[in-house]
């Protein structure tokens, strides 16, 4: 009968696969404990609106890129908290929302413009999570992108933002290619980093009151 060592290391895995599997999960759950602390910070004033938008933008994002890739393993958030026993209920408010608060309470969105900003968020995510998943052909993003500016540009202000004259600018550049020509890696690296530029401006212009 083998006797059980305590200072033996427990392995979670036992191939490459669940290996990953684990890692992915474990990334998971750091980004909800991550977003916990940063609704807590916000709440006690530790950390100004414009800090936190784009740092909540950011986990958002990120939290939706993760429950893709774990889908199979994990129903619904609530029953992954559950299961790893998470008791960060600021963080699951907020992934239910899918808004930073700023936006969620903000002063100037009433029920149309609340609905707006919600619809340009979630349009901004879903052209970035395109991008970081390799879609390169012009079918691909040229629809995607096109909603995105078409929501971006219905608050006042947008025209004088840095942000839509270069995806503007992108736009123009999607037209003149065939439907099934793609994007090189350089551009496709570029036009990630101008709409990440233009989603960080959009929530500083609304928590700053501009928009």
């Amino acid at each position: 009968m083998s006797t059980l060592s305590l200072d033996e290391e427990v392995r979670l895995y036992t191939t490459n696969s669940e290996r990953e599997r684990y890692s992915l999960l474990a990334t998971l759950f750091g980004i909800i404990v991550a977003l916990d602390y940063l609704e807590r910070a916000y709440v006690r004033d530790a950390i100004s609106a414009a800090e936190y938008s784009p740092a909540c933008t950011k986990l958002l994002s990120q939290y939706m890129t993760m429950l893709k890739l774990v889908k199979d393993s994990v129903p619904s958030v609530e029953q992954f908290m559950s299961r790893y026993r998470m008791d960060n209920p600021a963080a699951l408010h907020r992934i239910k929302v899918g808004v930073p608060a700023t936006v969620e309470h903000s002063s100037e969105a009433g029920p149309e413009t609340g609905k707006w900003i919600a619809e340009t968020t979630q349009n901004f995510i879903t052209f970035m999570d395109a991008l970081k998943l390799r879609l390169r052909a012009k079918d691909q993003l040229h629809p995607i992108l096109q909603e995105l500016v078409t929501g971006y540009a219905r608050f006042k202000g947008s025209k004088d933002w840095e942000g839509r004259s270069r995806m503007v600018s992108w736009l123009i550049t999607l037209n003149g290619m065939k439907a099934s020509e793609e994007i090189t890696e350089e551009q496709s690296r570029q036009l990630l980093f101008d709409v990440d530029h233009a989603y960080a401006e959009f929530f500083r212009s609304l928590s700053g009151g501009k928009g």
